[in-house]
C-alpha cells in the first residue's frame, strides 16, 4: 500500500537541488509524480506529489526534513486523492497589470462556486509598449449548473481592458 506526500519547499537556489530532493525519494522508494518548480526571486520554490510505500513514509519525510541543513526549507502534508464534481475548463485572462487583478478574478470564481486547481501568472511588457501586461492561465472546476457564457459574463465585468478566453479541456 503507498501513500501519496505533497511537499512544497523554497531555498536557496543551487545546482543540484532537484538531483538531491530525487535521489532522496528514490532511495525510499518513493515515486514522483507531478511538479511545479521554479526560480523566483533568487529563490528555489516547489511543490511536488510523490506516492511512497506506507512502511517508508516515516524515513522519507525524515530524510526531507533533513534539507534544512542545506538551507531548503520542506514542508510534507499528508495527500489523498480527491473526486472533483463538475466540469474542468481552462481559463486564459490577459490584461493591463495593476494591483489587485488575481483578487479580483478569484472573488468571482468563488462567488460562482469555481475551484481552481492551477494557477499560473506572469508579468510582460506589451508588444510595442513599455506597459506590462498581466497573464494568468487556470485550471478550474465549474459546478455542473453553471453556463459558461455566465462564467465569462462575470469575469469580463471586473474591467474592460482584461481579455477572457475559457476553453473546455479534456484533463488526465
Amino acid at each position: 500500500m503507498s501513500q501519496h506526500l505533497v511537499l512544497s519547499f523554497i531555498g536557496e537556489d543551487r545546482p543540484g537541488l532537484v538531483e538531491s530532493l530525487s535521489d532522496t525519494i528514490a532511495r525510499y522508494n518513493g515515486n514522483w509524480l507531478e511538479s511545479r518548480m521554479a526560480h523566483l526571486a533568487d529563490k528555489f520554490a516547489g511543490i511536488l506529489t510523490v506516492s511512497v510505500p506506507q512502511d517508508q513514509q516515516e524515513a522519507l519525510v525524515s530524510a526531507l526534513r533533513d534539507f534544512e541543513k542545506l538551507g531548503l526549507h520542506v514542508t510534507v502534508e499528508v495527500g489523498k486523492q480527491s473526486v472533483g464534481s463538475g466540469s474542468t475548463l481552462s481559463l486564459s485572462v490577459v490584461g493591463n497589470d495593476r494591483p489587485g487583478i488575481v483578487k479580483e478574478v478569484s472573488q468571482v470564481l468563488h462567488s460562482l462556486m469555481v475551484n481552481v486547481k492551477e494557477l499560473t501568472t506572469s508579468c510582460e511588457p506589451a508588444p510595442m509598449s513599455s506597459d506590462m501586461l498581466f497573464k494568468t492561465e487556470m485550471v478550474l472546476v465549474v459546478p455542473k449548473n453553471l453556463l459558461l457564457s455566465e462564467l465569462e459574463a462575470a469575469l469580463e465585468k471586473i474591467s474592460s481592458d482584461l481579455m477572457v478566453e475559457l476553453s473546455v479541456k479534456q484533463f488526465a
